[in-house]
């Protein structure tokens, strides 16, 4: 199922391979069978029960369709058929309207106005009255991400990261889990960071984190070879993830902010928002040049946990390490709860 189609069965054109979650492939007739087949209702139930993981796949994709390099990193863009005549394609890959993307994601209500509503015909109904596109693009947000987004419970948050807004996020597929499961046997795992611009994330969840290095996706140079790049301390990886503005030295600076954005979305409120991730590592061929690793093989390499920070101020997140025996018992012991809990 992870590897083909869920409407024509033929394996996946997207080109980095396979990603945890079933989804439709970017062939026209199977977006269009895949907006027309009922698919409204999982959206409803995701934005019911997964709000802020719905609010935080609308951010990412607004902030990846306004920025500098959208050319690049809106990928995929979205097909999106014309509700009012589906022989059109009112967003279209093959002739990627930017503007129009930006001016949907800004007329779209808030996630919070979309939960309040009684059921899924009357938050429809929300969404259509703001653009009639705005559902199906919504839609389309949601379902087009194929890696598993669970928001941590209160009581369950890794504190040493100083952020409410953390996520279980598991993007590869069960073979890949289970090579990896069989390498760390032999080799054993570790621990490490990779920060990356909010702006990246659209398209990391559809295709996973790859080795971007010597590509047109590379950004920071690869001084120190071709692979992914990581950090086992915090602050080095909060570097990648563009948190330039915050003064480390004065705690309590204020964060700038944009004022409310149009949309009302909590993490579209301010530009500063930024993210890192927390990723197990395959312990065999990391290059380690100080605080920055690289791991060339993109297969020992799989994201599990997600943070954001939504005001600038990391806070004491930045002195993590994970190198630091008890910083990982606490990585360690959340992800076992919540192993626990997905096998039942």
């Amino acid at each position: 199922m992870n590897d083909y189609c869920v409407i024509c069965d033929r394996p996946h054109v997207f080109a980095t391979g396979s990603m945890l979650k079933p989804a439709v492939c970017s062939r026209e007739l199977c977006c269009w069978s895949f907006q027309q087949l009922g698919v409204g209702a999982d959206s409803a139930d995701d934005i019911a029960t997964e709000a802020e993981v719905v609010d935080l796949l609308v951010c990412m994709a607004a902030v990846a369709a306004k920025s500098q390099r959208k050319e690049l990193i809106f990928d995929p863009f979205p097909l999106v058929f014309d509700p009012d005549n589906l022989k059109v394609k009112a967003l279209d890959p093959a002739n990627r309207d930017f503007n129009q993307v930006q001016t949907l994601l800004s007329k779209m209500p808030s996630v919070e106005t979309m939960t309040q509503a009684s059921d899924f015909v009357s938050m429809k109904e929300t969404l259509d009255r703001a653009h009639k596109l705005c559902f199906p693009l919504l839609q389309w947000i949601i379902t087009s991400n194929r890696s598993h987004i669970v928001q941590l419970g209160d009581g369950k948050h890794i504190k040493s990261m100083h952020t409410k807004h953390q996520y279980l996020l598991l993007s590869a597929p069960p073979e890949k889990e289970e090579r990896f499961r069989e390498l760390k046997k032999q080799y054993k795992s570790t621990w490490a960071y990779h920060g990356s611009s909010i702006e990246n994330w659209h398209s990391i969840l559809r295709k996973g984190l790859v080795n971007a290095s010597g590509t047109k996706l590379q950004v920071n140079g690869a001084a120190y070879g071709a692979g992914i790049y990581l950090s086992p301390n915090a602050s080095t990886s909060f570097g990648y993830s563009r948190m330039y503005n915050y003064n480390y030295n004065q705690p309590n600076q204020p964060a700038p902010t944009t004022g409310k954005a149009a949309t009302g979305n909590r993490f579209l409120r301010t530009d500063n928002v930024f993210c890192i991730a927390i990723c197990e590592v395959i312990d065999k061929d990391i290059r380690k040049s100080g605080t920055v690793w690289v791991q060339p093989s993109e297969d020992h390499v799989v994201t599990r946990f997600f943070c954001v920070y939504t005001d600038g101020n990391p806070g004491t997140a930045v002195n993590c390490s994970t190198e630091n025996a008890a910083f990982r018992a606490e990585i360690e012991e959340a992800l076992n709860f919540y192993n626990a809990q997905r096998n039942g």
